[in-house]
């Protein structure tokens, strides 16, 4: 069956980095669009960052995100990876890695994605 596996959370200080990586198994994971999403305590789940499964030159990013983190992808290892730079408070959230068939112009909905990590804890303190 199809598995994703969040890894590389922890508690950090702001202006921190981290990278996190989400292992794939079970599926061709280069025919697959790839994202990242988080939700933080008391609000609902949002997009974060995702990677076209076309060699992976399709990259798009929440405005919250934009120029600090960046998702990239090695097919070779069936794995996507969210570097996280200049950590802020704010970025605290639970993060899950997502996989979609089917990758369009709604990348940004969690209902375009079919498979789901069990998420990893980013903790950024001030």
């Amino acid at each position: 069956q199809v598995q994703l596996v969040e890894s590389g959370g922890g508690l950090v200080q702001a202006g921190s980095s981290l990278r996190l990586s989400c292992a794939a198994s079970g599926l061709t994971f280069s025919r697959y669009g790839m994202a990242w999403f988080r939700q933080a305590p008391g609000k609902e789940r949002e997009f974060v960052a995702a990677i076209g499964w076309w060699s992976g030159v399709a990259r798009y990013y929440a405005d919250s995100v934009k120029g600090r983190f960046t998702i990239s992808r090695v097919d070779a290892k069936n794995t996507v990876y969210l570097q996280m730079n200049s950590l802020k408070p704010e970025d605290t959230a639970v993060y899950y890695c997502a996989a979609s068939g089917s990758l369009s112009s709604t990348y940004h909905s969690s209902e375009s994605y079919n498979y789901w990590g069990q998420g990893t804890q980013v903790t950024v303190f001030s």
